[in-house]
């Protein structure tokens, strides 16, 4: 804390916003969003801006409250743990007023003209242009031209004093159509996946295997209802998460970690669950201790992380330590797709999309077709530690395993 007085016989309290901890091994984060404007009054723990971190996204609440009187960082700036990013200004026993930050005085300065009122009135304000796109000043004329002809001002090429847009390069824009490229920052969840999986190829030589298994199963559960005897719903990922996890114990090398000359079993398998993020990016929530869940208790878990996922809830440890994880389609006429290694995992598995499909079958030793389910399982995993022999046959026992379920009596 600091103090100062901007107002006359009143004791004002400058109180710094750092950056907090935000978990183990997170350092730094991206500021993605302030929710107040310098000259704005926030209350204490009231949301104040939006960080972005490797492990989870987090609103971050005001530590007092006051008038915000500075914004040292800016939306997209990377900054580290217990970095300052703001300052809030504090008015003892009273509600401050919106004002500009006044520096602390000199000990020798005069001392200041009395205040002319307590309250402050903004002024009006003044049209100017305004920098609506990033790095591009746009005028409210131009703004209502190249919005009528539906042209983003990033395509647009400005002849103005610093490459601002006049009338005539809006107008023009509009009756030709723009020519150039048009950028599009990669947002920070964008620019996150994307470091991961440079850096998980890097690491990992991939090698990829995909079979086509028995879903029958689905049938079964389709007969007896898709949600468990307390309501919750039971999904494709679910029921075959429950024979992967059933398989690993069989093939307990693909739920491992390299280090150095040795592979690391783990004897705890946490399972990872892809999920898309939007506009773009991805997390990876994972299910501590999936071992020994039944179809019912695994139902649960994924459907409590789903629901944290979509509202934003989930906390760090929700994110770490996935010792094996699992993709899921992510349409419904996916047939296979071919994840990456979530480091340090030496194994993905990818789930296609349970599909109808003709299957032969033999009846009184006679081979006949009829109607079935079918699905595609994909194994990605470091050749540094298996082959195509010991994934193809790992995918296999899951297809086993998932026939195998007793649907009715797990739910």
């Amino acid at each position: 804390m600091r103090r100062c007085s901007p107002w006359p016989d009143e004791d004002y309290t400058l109180a710094d916003v750092t950056l907090p901890s935000l978990g183990e091994s997170v350092t730094e984060g991206i500021i993605t969003r302030w929710m107040k404007s310098v000259g704005d009054i926030v209350e204490r723990d009231e949301p104040l801006f939006e960080i972005s971190t490797d492990k989870v996204d987090s609103e971050l609440p005001s530590p007092a409250a006051g008038v915000l009187l500075k914004i040292l960082a800016n939306e997209g700036d990377t900054v580290g743990v217990g970095a300052v990013v703001a300052v809030i200004g504090e008015l003892d026993g009273a509600t401050a007023s919106p004002a500009a930050p006044v520096a602390d005085a000199p000990a020798d300065a005069p001392a200041a003209a009395p205040a002319q009122s307590a309250a402050v009135t903004p002024s009006a304000p003044i049209s100017t242009p305004t920098n609506t796109d990033k790095g591009i000043v746009v005028s409210p004329v131009v703004r209502r031209i190249l919005d009528g002809g539906g042209v983003d001002a990033r395509a647009v090429q400005g002849t103005g004093p610093g490459g601002s847009i006049t009338r005539r390069d809006a107008e023009s824009a509009v009756a030709n159509g723009p020519t150039d490229d048009l950028p599009i920052a990669l947002t920070p969840g964008m620019r996150r996946m994307a470091q991961h999986m440079v850096d998980s190829v890097r690491t990992s030589p991939h090698g990829f295997v995909a079979v086509e298994v028995d879903a029958s199963v689905f049938i079964k559960l389709d007969a007896v209802g898709r949600t468990t005897s307390d309501g919750t719903p039971i999904n494709d990922e679910a029921l075959v998460a429950l024979a992967a996890v059933r398989a690993l114990a069989e093939f307990d090398f693909f739920n491992a970690t390299v280090a150095g000359d040795d592979l690391i079993i783990h004897r705890t398998i946490n399972l990872g669950f892809v999920r898309s993020l939007q506009p773009a990016g991805m997390l990876v929530p994972v299910v501590h201790a999936a071992g020994g869940l039944t179809l019912r208790a695994l139902a649960h878990r994924l459907n409590d992380l789903s629901e944290r996922v979509e509202s934003r809830q989930l906390t760090t440890d929700d994110l770490l330590g996935g010792t094996f994880s699992l993709l899921a389609a992510p349409t419904p006429s996916t047939l296979v797709a071919m994840p990456l290694l979530i480091q340090p995992n030496v194994a993905a598995l990818s789930v296609g999309a349970v599909r109808h499909a003709p299957v032969v079958v033999v009846r009184d030793g006679v081979e006949i077709v009829e109607p079935g389910r079918r699905l595609v399982l994909g194994l990605s995993f470091d050749h540094r530690v298996a082959d195509p022999d010991s994934a193809a046959k790992y995918l296999e026992r899951v297809g086993e395993l998932l026939a195998a379920i007793d649907v009715n009596a797990e739910r």
